[in-house]
């Protein structure tokens, strides 16, 4: 592998780093303390700071018949080398961290355009999927567990995806049973359910909103500036066979094929909850369903919920 394809991510930080002198001295501060030189704060002030270990074990573990990224670098050279090339991006995840900012040859998206059905007839029956750099991705599960074990484990108990030995069975399940409880409690009791499939519903992530969200939920501010600056100005391309579009910069959503997509989703709504004790809304990813416990024909707080979620 090229010895330039490792210098270049650490370069272009240290050149940004080179104009916050104050960010700079916090950064080595940081990349120190992940040999073991700072005290343990609390969860909800505790910075993200990986070790060579870790960045060496997610290597090891990598798919190697996966595809190479935009930036050509195979999933097998990690694999082979980890224990060569772990203190090299360690130095520099850390420092991404630090700065809350990461390099733009990390963020560069390659879409595909995957069809859903045998014979699509409109760019609707076309999946987006993105081809991104697979040291991003080796990156962004060290984030993403991070994030998971800071996380209090009773948030959003209804959304069942992305969380440990849950599935669509449990959320189905689920729905059966509170629906099956609440028609044995009295005769003339029903339920109604609302299925909802939101549209390209990994777009509608507005990274300040979620940076708020995330503060909200006690993330450290380093980590929080460094979602928001992954999400914003990613250059991004579409190819088709041989053919390949002009890049294009965008600051809004969160790409499909991103590792740390799915949980900043179900992060973005982990507020979306039922606002009425007769209501409940049960969720997998985007796919949601509200339902409502109706007895002696009473209505309204369903509709409310609708009414609620629609806003």
């Amino acid at each position: 592998m090229p010895y330039d394809r490792i210098q270049s991510p650490l370069s272009s930080l240290q050149a940004t780093s080179s104009s916050a002198n104050a960010n700079s001295a916090y950064a080595s501060n940081a990349i120190g303390a992940a040999n073991g030189a700072c005290a343990e704060p609390t969860i909800e002030q505790r910075p993200l700071i990986i070790t060579e270990s870790d960045v060496r074990r997610v290597f090891k573990r990598v798919n190697t018949r996966k595809a190479a990224g935009p930036d050509g670098i195979c999933w097998r050279v990690l694999k082979a080398c980890a224990d060569q090339l772990a203190l090299v991006f360690t130095d520099i995840f850390n420092l991404s961290l630090t700065l809350g900012i990461v390099p733009s040859s990390f963020k560069h998206s390659t879409i595909f355009p995957v069809p859903k059905k045998p014979r699509p007839s409109s760019l609707n029956d076309y999946r987006p999927v993105a081809l991104t750099s697979v040291v991003m991705k080796c990156f962004e599960k060290l984030v993403r567990d991070f994030i998971t074990s800071s996380l209090p484990a009773s948030m959003d108990p209804l959304q069942f995806a992305y969380r440990h030995n849950c599935s669509t069975d449990d959320a189905i399940a689920h729905l059966l049973h509170t629906t099956q409880t609440h028609l044995d409690k009295g005769r003339g009791n029903y339920a109604k359910m609302l299925f909802v499939d939101y549209s390209s519903a990994f777009n509608t992530i507005i990274p300040s909103l979620l940076t708020t969200k995330l503060g909200d939920l006690g993330l450290h501010t380093s980590l929080c500036d460094w979602i928001s600056n992954f999400l914003t100005d990613r250059p991004q391309s579409v190819r088709v066979g041989n053919c390949i579009s002009s890049t294009l910069i965008l600051s809004t959503g969160a790409p499909q094929g991103c590792v740390l997509s799915p949980l900043l989703y179900s992060l973005y709504t982990y507020d979306c909850t039922a606002t009425s004790s007769s209501t409940i809304i049960v969720k997998f990813a985007d796919d949601t369903v509200v339902m409502g416990l109706i007895s002696d024909n009473d209505e309204r707080a369903y509709l409310e919920e609708i009414k609620h979620l629609e806003n």
